[in-house]
């Protein structure tokens, strides 16, 4: 039966990464088998879905369409590109707020409210707009795991470990992941400077963006309080965090159509795909899990790395760093963070380290490649639009050392501060 869950799991992997078919019903096909061979039950299926993930992922999915449809992102962008002193400095500052609104908004939206700002600064300087908005892309996959809310692996990694909002900052008396995203940062930006600094022209004006309401603005700033405030809450509610996510977006969705009576049409635009994917998959990766084959995985990297838990950190990191370039991030996270667990038990050490690291490869390692996230894709599909379509080697040419500059740095901060966990 192992070998039947293993087959099942890398053929939909396989099909689903070259696009061969509709993931619904690729997934779909997968389950069924899964349930016709009596791989994992109806009860085991349901048990395997995460629904704290799901109700986070909804209610910051529905908050991130209010809050680009009011306005102020793009409204902040014109700002910044006004105050720049140069057209190389002002797309620095796009890219550097596609990263500050992606640790709250998903990496897709954010492309989506900072590329039209990308395109003009390009257009007025009479060049391809390619490496800007590879560099927003990337820029947006960056700073997506810097919060708890900023991308879905964040959002699985956090929900799946018992990581709260303020985890991400501050963890056991020590600087958590964000930390190590904002130094990695530092190194992937300068290799965006390096970039842009040839464009010396000074900026042209740009039309300001209208700001239609600030109302959604408060309402994600109050639910990351809210967040914040529940960390301290002992013995919560298991799905505390998911209502006050909901919740948030349930008020923006009444606020909305009673203002404005678009609720359905934001709603039917919400990234479904996702959400029903993500479902698909936590049932996928959970006959792994009741199969046993997790822990054999585990098993086979704790004896690879032979207890140097110094290793079996660098392997994780690494690896997922090569495999994130390549597969989409969500399920490999999904499988992955039970494999991490096992490996930092069985080498009698915390999983922060591991799980830190897991996420800072799955993460950024998409990066390196057009295919390797979702903004990613976004992206390409954009400059294709308008007729400046993306060769492989010059998304490589960016992604590749910007990802090297944030992964290295992140990657030994991480170490130093909690290898010895």
């Amino acid at each position: 039966m192992k070998i039947f869950v293993v087959l099942v799991f890398l053929i939909t992997y396989i099909v689903l990464m070259t696009k061969k078919g509709h993931p619904f019903v690729i997934l779909g096909s997968a389950i069924g088998l899964l349930f016709l061979s009596g791989a994992i039950s109806a009860t085991q299926a349901f048990s395997s879905i995460n629904y704290n993930v799901l109700g986070v992922f909804l209610g910051t999915m529905v908050l991130s369409g209010l809050f680009i449809f009011s306005g102020v992102p793009a409204y902040f962008a014109t700002k910044l590109v006004d105050r720049a002193k140069s057209i190389g400095m002002a797309l620095l500052s796009v890219c550097i707020l596609s990263g500050i609104i992606s640790s709250f908004v998903e990496n897709v939206a954010t492309v989506l409210i900072v590329a039209p700002i990308a395109f003009e600064i390009a257009k007025k300087l009479k060049v391809s707009p390619v490496p800007f908005l590879i560099g927003v892309a990337v820029s947006a996959n960056l700073q997506g795991c810097a919060t708890m809310i900023g991308d879905s692996p964040s959002i699985i990694l956090a929900l799946s470990s018992g990581m709260n909002f303020m985890d991400f900052f501050w963890m056991k008396g020590k600087p958590g992941i964000t930390f190590a995203v904002e130094l990695g940062a530092v190194g992937s930006f300068y290799i965006l400077y390096l970039l842009f600094k040839k464009y010396k022209e000074p900026v042209a004006k740009i039309e300001e963006a209208e700001v239609k309401t600030w109302f959604p603005t408060l309402l994600l700033s109050l639910m990351m309080l809210t967040l914040a405030l529940s960390s301290f809450i002992k013995n919560k509610p298991t799905y505390t965090i998911a209502f006050i996510c909901l919740i948030y977006a349930g008020i923006g969705l009444i606020w909305h159509e009673l203002k404005h009576q678009e609720s359905l049409s934001l709603v039917k635009d919400l990234d479904w795909h996702t959400f029903f994917f993500l479902i698909g998959i936590f049932i996928l990766v959970g006959s792994l899990t009741y199969r046993g084959i997790i822990g054999d995985i585990a098993n086979f990297i704790t004896a690879l790395v032979k207890g140097n838990k110094f290793l079996a950190y660098t392997a994780i990191v690494w690896l997922s760093v090569f495999l994130s370039a390549f597969i989409d991030n969500i399920p490999y996270t999904v499988a992955m963070i039970p494999v991490a667990k096992l490996i930092a038990g069985s080498l009698g050490i915390g999983p922060e380290v591991l799980l830190f690291g897991l996420l800072i490869g799955t993460s950024l390692g998409g990066n390196i490649t057009p295919i390797g996230a979702s903004a990613n894709i976004v992206a390409c599909g954009l400059l294709k639009k308008e007729g400046y379509p993306v060769k492989f080697k010059d998304f490589t040419k960016i992604g590749l050392p910007f990802t090297l500059a944030a992964v290295s740095a992140a990657y030994i901060f991480l170490w130093l501060v909690w290898g010895s966990n």
